[in-house]
């Protein structure tokens, strides 16, 4: 599996990533995914397999936050199920992190589905804790968890 930053010619394929991992109501609109990648205050991964073609991707986002301070927040991790559970999650997750790091970000904030135990036990892994939840976030009945990350604990990691 090879990692790369969003190239603007990606974007079909992404989304068709999106179609498969997320029916609607949860899935993206295309013009909001596309939002995201060319976003100035984002970063959006690519995780490939060796032939180039796109198997998942990660996008995370950058704003001020109280005190002067810079939060990222990671939007979606989405992996083709067929790819899911060899690592690329947690790799396109540490890049993420990375790219907020850089864009000064100390801190970074999730939403996961409260019912989402195998993603929920990827970010526990990385280090998340839990730190509130969201009642009907993703619809009626349907709530998440608050996940968030120290990044100043990570200093020195890079992008590999």
């Amino acid at each position: 599996m090879k990692y790369r930053l969003y190239k603007p010619d990606d974007f079909d394929a992404l989304y068709a990533i999106e179609t498969v991992c997320f029916e609607p109501p949860l899935r993206f609109e295309r013009a909001y995914l596309r939002q995201l990648t060319r976003a100035r205050n984002s970063a959006t991964w690519v995780a490939e397999e060796n032939d180039g073609k796109p198997v998942g991707f990660a996008v995370v986002e950058w704003r001020p936050a109280r005190g002067g301070r810079v939060a990222g927040y990671i939007a979606t991790i989405e992996v083709l199920p067929e790819h899911r559970r060899v690592g690329a999650g947690g790799a396109l997750l540490g890049r993420a992190e990375v790219s907020a790091r850089e864009a000064g970000a100390d801190a970074i904030w999730l939403h996961v589905d409260a019912r989402n135990e195998v993603a929920r036990r990827l970010y526990e892994k990385h280090g998340y804790t839990e730190a509130g939840a969201s009642e009907n976030f993703y619809g009626p009945g349907q709530g998440a968890r608050i996940l968030v990350k120290d990044l100043a604990k990570d200093v020195g990691k890079r992008a590999e």
